[in-house]
């Protein structure tokens, strides 16, 4: 059998193809012209958007430059107001950020909805294009290789028609190829989507948790205006009582913690310098450094008597907490709940896998609970001055996760102010230098 002759015997296959050619590249447009125009409509919205957010970003740099100001002079009354207002006008920012960020993060969900379907359209009718082809070529099946050649008049019409199939069949391989791919795209705004979706639910934590820390800026003002009835030495009194109970807390604290007993195995934790935690916010700003160890506490004056088992990190009420890697919330707690308590405020403790364990003390607002799973870069909270705090600043501990334990003051012994509030206690030995284990700043 001759080439010739053996490609004529596939002449009736790729005939019947011929049939429905003419209506295939209407139905392979991945998207109608109408849905096309809707989501370019959409995507102009989302860009318009975009724009009024990067705008907004712009204020709340500038309140947070004007904060640092604030927080660099000295404590007075006027100045603590001072403080408490540009961080009311800095969190309202925050809110309209976050309320923007949320709608348009809608306008792109819809813009995706519409893509999804218009893609879902396209593959239904190229499916069905491409179904009536193989019914026809099922049909021409029963024509035999002398009908079809009998169909022509003469030899130059017959090549011609079989040249012309050829570039048909090519064009309905490109078809298919035209659907897995259709196919794929689907696949991925689908996914895009989902992960939409699940923005917008974090959007949304964030909006109702901003609302909460500018209801305790305004209860904050009052209370502050109402214990000093508006006067500096009431002010000046105020802040000399939280100092000295503050340090009698510290005291009665390191006691207990220099009785506690805890060996630390070397291999159980991550080796000093590995940079295992991102850090947890976006700008870092050291206040005080690391300073809690055994020859702290047995040469106080070696740190000029301040034993610091974290460090502090300047920033604005309101700034994003994030976890520093992977973990589970092992506790949640506030010692403001117990009167006349200067010690952490809102704080966290979450447990990660490497055998560390971290704290974020004086938070504003908590977003997680007891229990919950977190993905590195997760929003655990935002910063505050909750506690005994002289500002606004995120507490960060790191801690050996075998030594840390979380109980009432009052399980150990009585403490001052703070006996039935809950807290992480470590010995000594289970403190290490968050410094050791974060990217060079």
């Amino acid at each position: 059998m001759t080439p010739r002759f053996s490609f004529l015997i596939d002449l009736r296959y790729a005939a019947a193809f011929l049939i429905g050619a003419a209506m295939l590249p209407s139905l392979f447009a991945a998207f109608p012209a109408m849905a096309q125009t809707e989501a370019e409509r959409l995507q102009r919205e989302i860009d318009d958007r975009n724009e009024r957010l990067a705008s907004i970003e712009k204020e709340i740099a500038a309140y947070e430059a004007e904060l640092q100001k604030v927080g660099a002079e000295k404590s007075t009354l006027q100045s603590a107001i001072n403080q408490l207002e540009l961080e009311r006008k800095k969190i309202q920012a925050d809110i309209r950020l976050t309320e923007g960020k949320i709608k348009s993060t809608d306008v792109e969900i819809d813009k995706l909805s519409l893509e999804i379907s218009d893609a879902e359209k396209s593959i239904m009718s190229n499916q069905a294009a491409i179904g009536e082809n193989l019914r026809l070529l099922s049909q021409n099946e029963n024509d035999s290789l002398i009908e079809v050649f009998l169909r022509h008049d003469n030899l130059s019409e017959f090549w011609g028609e079989v040249e012309e199939l050829e570039t048909v069949r090519q064009s309905m391989r490109d078809r298919v190829d035209d659907l897995s791919r259709l196919k794929e795209l689907l696949g991925g705004k689908v996914e895009e989507e989902s992960d939409k979706r699940s923005e917008l639910v974090s959007l949304r934590d964030q909006f109702a948790g901003q609302h909460s820390i500018l209801e305790g800026n305004k209860k904050e003002k009052t209370n502050l205006l109402t214990a000093t009835k508006n006067e500096e030495a009431n002010y000046q009194k105020l802040l000399a009582d939280k100092k000295a109970a503050r340090d009698q807390l510290l005291k009665e604290v390191q006691a207990i913690e220099s009785e506690l007993r805890f060996i630390l195995d070397p291999n159980s934790i991550p080796t000093k310098g590995s940079s295992v935690f991102r850090w947890p916010l976006d700008k870092v700003i050291i206040t005080q450094y690391f300073g809690y160890t055994k020859f702290a506490l047995q040469n106080a004056g070696v740190y000029k008597n301040n034993m610091h088992n974290g460090i502090d990190l300047g920033a604005a009420v309101g700034t994003k907490i994030y976890a520093p890697l992977t973990g589970t919330v092992r506790a949640t707690g506030n010692t403001d709940s117990v009167p006349g308590c200067y010690s952490w405020g809102q704080w966290v403790l979450v447990d990660h896998p490497n055998g560390l364990a971290t704290l974020y003390a004086h938070l504003s607002y908590i977003g997680v609970s007891a229990g919950q799973k977190l993905d590195t870069g997760d929003v655990i909270g935002y910063v505050g001055a909750t506690g005994y705090a002289t500002g606004p600043h995120l507490h960060f501990t790191v801690y050996v996760s075998a030594a840390v334990q979380v109980k009432r003051f009052n399980e150990f012994k009585a403490v001052t102010g703070c006996g039935a509030a809950f807290s992480p206690f470590s010995a000594i030995e289970g403190y290490l230098d968050p410094l050791d284990y974060l990217p060079a700043s």
